[in-house]
């Protein structure tokens, strides 16, 4: 057994106290213990929910409640988004398996990761996902596709679960680590906002896609903190012409 921090569950406007309940069960059982709820239909805390978990309190004694999936996920580096429904976004794809061992792996560097979940009804939204890091899909007949969120969650803790009692020694990462979701999401509204003020949104109705599109590329990128510095510089140079007003200075001062 290792010392690894599990990777954090998040669920995205859970609509039952019972399913919330249900997932800290299986958490419980897999060896994963935070949780955290993005705007849970019905409020929180949710008296239902202790009594569906089985006993597993200390899940959710310590739930962290937030507004939006943005900001739960702001100082997690590595996040996977759980779906069933194809996307536009063009992002990694795996299975809850292999998912594991890349978070097993992101883990034993440091790093702190989870697993987003979406609705029982609706799902993730597609702009949620595109600020993860890829998807997992879980491979299931496709004659009855259909999973409940705790029976969604438990696929992935085993997964976890499985590598945690039997694990090789990990990979190691190669450079930085990734930038928190939070400087990543800053660097986006940044670049949009000069993007927007130089008309490169048009027409306006496409902005949303063409925002989520850029994300998604970004993202790939896995940006370190440093590399999220140097791109805003960028950013700000070309809005502001600081390069034109540093090549002037310069043909100035070789003049004198």
């Amino acid at each position: 057994m290792t010392d690894l921090t599990p990777p954090v569950v998040i669920l995205d406007r859970s609509q039952l106290a019972d399913n919330i309940g249900s997932v800290a069960r299986v958490m419980a059982n897999f060896g994963l213990s935070e949780l955290r709820l993005v705007a849970p239909r019905d409020g929180w805390p949710q008296d239902r929910a202790w009594a569906t978990a089985s006993g597993a309190d200390w899940v959710l004694d310590d739930v962290r409640v937030f507004e939006d999936v943005a900001s739960a996920i702001a100082d997690l580096n590595t996040v996977f988004a759980t779906t069933a429904r194809p996307r536009e976004t063009r992002q990694p794809v795996r299975t809850p398996r292999e998912a594991a061992r890349a978070l097993y792996d992101d883990t034993a560097s440091g790093l702190k990761a989870g697993l987003l979940f979406g609705g029982e009804r609706a799902g993730l939204e597609t702009t949620d996902i595109a600020l993860c890091a890829g998807i997992v899909t879980i491979p299931i007949d496709p004659r009855h596709h259909s999973l409940n969120l705790a029976q969604a969650v438990a696929i992935n803790a085993y997964e976890w679960r499985t590598l945690i009692l039997d694990a090789p020694p990990p990979k190691f990462r190669e450079g930085d680590p990734p930038a928190s979701n939070d400087l990543l999401v800053g660097m986006y509204e940044h670049l949009e906002r000069e993007l927007d003020d130089g008309g490169f949104f048009h027409p306006p109705e496409k902005k949303r896609s063409m925002s989520q599109n850029l994300r998604v590329m970004l993202g790939r990128g896995a940006f370190s903190e440093q590399e999220v510095a140097t791109f805003r510089g960028v950013i700000h140079a070309l809005a502001k012409g600081r390069g034109r007003v540093l090549a002037k200075l310069a043909a100035k001062k070789a003049g004198e």
